[in-house]
Parts: C-alpha cells; sequence; structure tokens
C-alpha cells in the first residue's frame, strides 16, 4: 500500500487551515499580483501607444477637410493617364490620394510622384482594388474626399473583343463600386474619364457631343454603360458630374518625369505610339499596322491625337467649372484627323529610325476615322489643346522612352 502522507509532506509546506479554507503563502501571493499588476499595466500602455497612433484615432490630412484645400481621389493613379493627372494636381495645390490595384498601373510612377511631394498631407498611395466593394468603403470611410477623378479602367480595344467580360466587370462594375460610395459619402464632384470609343463610327465628322453612341467594341459599350449610370445617378443627387470622352492619347511628361510603362504582356494590346516606340528601340521587329481598305484618304484608320498634357488640363478645368446638380459632357481632342500612316512617319521622324512596317489585315472593333468637334469645351471650360504637333509629342515621348529602357525599372 503506498503511502500518501510522506508524499504530501515532501510536496508541500505545511500550512495553517481556517474555516477549512487552504490560504496561498504570503511570498506565492505576492508574486501572482505582481504578475497581475504586470499585465494590467503593459495592457493599458498598449491601449495608450495605439490611442496616440495616427493610425488609430487620431486624424489625419486625408481624413479630415480643410478649408481651402481640395482632396482629390484619383482611381488608377499608378496608371499612364492617371499619373499625369496626379502630377498635375499636385503642381496645383491639390492634396491627393491615388487608389490602384497596379494590374496596369506602375508602382515606380507613384514614387516619382512621392519624390516630388513627399511633404505630409499631400500626397498618399491605397493598393486596393476597386472591384472589392469593402476595400473601397473602408477608403472612403477612412478619408475626405472632395472630389473623384475617376481614371482605373482596363483600355485595349483589341483586348476588349477577346475578353469581354473583364471589360465589363472592370468599367461598369466597378464604376458602379466607386458611385455607390461616391454617393453614400456625399462627395461632391466626379469627373469620369470616359472614351470616343463610346461614339462607335458615326455616319458623320466631327464628332460633336450629341452623336449618336453606338458602340461597336465591348470597350466603348463598357464604358457607354458606365456613363448611363453616372447620368441616371445624377438626376436625383446634388453631386457636380463632368463626363469628358477623350480620343487617342500620345506624349508625357515634358519635364520627363513621367511617361507610358505598358506591361510586357499587354504590348500587343497597346498604344500605337508604344508599338512605333518598341519597334525603333528594336523590342520588336518591326511595327504592324492593321488595316489598310478602311474608307480613308490612304486606307488607313484616322484618329484625334491628343497629348497627355493637354488631357490632364482638361480634367483640371472640369474639376474647377464642376457645379452642384449639373452635368457636362465633352469630348476632348485636337479636332483634327491623323491616318496612321501619317503617324507612323511622324514617328520614324520623332525617333530618327527608319521602322519596319507590316501591313495586315483589319483588327476586330476598330473603325475606320473619329475625330473631335472640341467647340464645347473651348466655350463652356475655355479648354483648347496646345501641343498639337504630332511630332514634337512623340519626341518628348521618345526621349522618355529612350531614357527607360526597361520603364519605371530603370529609374
Amino acid at each position: 500500500m503506498l503511502s500518501f502522507s510522506r508524499a504530501r509532506s515532501q510536496g508541500r509546506n505545511t500550512r495553517p487551515l481556517t474555516g477549512g479554507m487552504d490560504y496561498l503563502e504570503p511570498k506565492r501571493k505576492t508574486n501572482v499580483m505582481g504578475k497581475v499588476i504586470l499585465v494590467v499595466s503593459l495592457t493599458a500602455l498598449c491601449i495608450i501607444m495605439l490611442k496616440h497612433a495616427p493610425s488609430f484615432t487620431s486624424p489625419t490630412a486625408f481624413s479630415r477637410s480643410e478649408e481651402g484645400v481640395t482632396h482629390v481621389l484619383v482611381t488608377g493613379g499608378a496608371g499612364y493617364i492617371g499619373s499625369h493627372a496626379a502630377l498635375r494636381l499636385l503642381k496645383d495645390s491639390y492634396r491627393v490620394t491615388i487608389v490602384d490595384n497596379l494590374s496596369r498601373g506602375n508602382l515606380g510612377a507613384v514614387k516619382v510622384l512621392q519624390g516630388l511631394f513627399p511633404e505630409p498631407g499631400r500626397l498618399q498611395f491605397i493598393y486596393a482594388d476597386l472591384g472589392d466593394a469593402k476595400a473601397v468603403e473602408k477608403i472612403f470611410s477612412e478619408n475626405a474626399f472632395d472630389a473623384v477623378m475617376h481614371f482605373a479602367a482596363v483600355a485595349y480595344v483589341g483586348e476588349s473583343t477577346l475578353d469581354p467580360l473583364k471589360y465589363y466587370h472592370n468599367i461598369t462594375s466597378n464604376t458602379l463600386v466607386v458611385l455607390e460610395a461616391v454617393a453614400r459619402h456625399k462627395v461632391k464632384k466626379l469627373i469620369y474619364s470616359s472614351t470616343c470609343a463610346t461614339y462607335g463610327e458615326p455616319d458623320k465628322m466631327p464628332i460633336v457631343e450629341v452623336t449618336p453612341q453606338v458602340p461597336i467594341n465591348p470597350y466603348g459599350k463598357a464604358k457607354k454603360m458606365a456613363e448611363d449610370m453616372i447620368l441616371d445617378f445624377s438626376k436625383n443627387s446634388d453631386m457636380a458630374v463632368m463626363i469628358l470622352r477623350y480620343f487617342n492619347v500620345i506624349g508625357s511628361d515634358p519635364e520627363g518625369r513621367l511617361g507610358e510603362a505598358p506591361k510586357p504582356e499587354l504590348r500587343e494590346h497597346g498604344r500605337i505610339s508604344g508599338a512605333c516606340f518598341d519597334a525603333a528601340r528594336g523590342v520588336i521587329p518591326g511595327l504592324q499596322v492593321k488595316g489598310t481598305d478602311y474608307k480613308t484618304g490612304d486606307g488607313t484608320c484616322v484618329r484625334d491625337y491628343i497629348d497627355v498634357t493637354d488631357l490632364v488640363d482638361a480634367h483640371v478645368k472640369a474639376l474647377e467649372k464642376a457645379k452642384p446638380k449639373n452635368v457636362g459632357i465633352y469630348n476632348v481632342g485636337t479636332g483634327k484627323g491623323r491616318s496612321v500612316k501619317e503617324f507612323v512617319e511622324a514617328c520614324k521622324k520623332a525617333t530618327g529610325v527608319d521602322i519596319k512596317v507590316d501591313f495586315l489585315p483589319r483588327r476586330p472593333g476598330d473603325y475606320a476615322e473619329v475625330y473631335s468637334d472640341p467647340a464645347k469645351i473651348l466655350r463652356d471650360l475655355n479648354w483648347s489643346a496646345r501641343f498639337t504637333n504630332l511630332q514634337e509629342s512623340l519626341e518628348v515621348a521618345w526621349k522618355w522612352q529612350k531614357t527607360h529602357p526597361h520603364g519605371y525599372a530603370s529609374s
């Protein structure tokens, strides 16, 4: 038989018993109380530190409205056009928040902007997908936006014919998410980046704002759907709305800080300027011109090429002129059409390279001739294109391309 009394006497000190209750020794009691006090103190310290952390409860410059300062959300602000718009806004002393998922944009462009405007409260970047409604709501809840410039979108006509659902989701559906957040948080102004692709292939040139919209590719259709949602919402809203339908964008920042750097896997769908530069640098063996049998002067497509510096100037003027309960719809172009062959010749002169050109059959979804009548935007916003020399715009863009052969990774 085992002796429990011996084991007990060895394992524990004898303690007095009172009323059937077992009391701890004073030393052990002190140790336990000390640990409790330490835990409580550390918890209180953590709470104090969190409360004083900027991201906890203290308002930041971006989370509060400030008299004399306009806070603009730039969606797609890491992209080609969006980054140039953010640069212009920052130069004009706007407060800017960029939201981008970097699927088409470049973090390098954001870093350039952060380097140019490092002061607190000037610029912030938020990595987020506009298709994530919870993420979008969080962004709007934590920031006091006065206006939204909505650039974020996939934007290649050829790609849209191959993957139309991507375009309806990314353009139409995501715009709805943004619009719902704008409505909930009572943002005062919305500047929407639209496209001449909503017109399709009109019977008459030049295109005016009342030209019927009959888009012929998923990109144009998705943009028109987004426009329709915005216009329907605006009928019962105090928000000021501007819709800018722009044409073919070229060029880059004249001071060489920003440029166009599409993802390598998207080059085949990209702008003609990007393809010309790739051919000039030997990245691709030559330039492919798709379609030579259109009913135009030389058989190739005719487009209205607008310099990106002029384009962002139009956006800023639209922001300044936007009025509550009013909708403005404007074409943003030069008013002059140039054929693809003309463009290629200008690119050869700008780069100094005799680019090899292959002429191929038409690309699905393309239209023969599109150029704008910019009379309305001149009349209402006092805006007109200034950088209208095609070769000069290409020379500026080529300079950036030469110094950034690998895009922003070259910086």
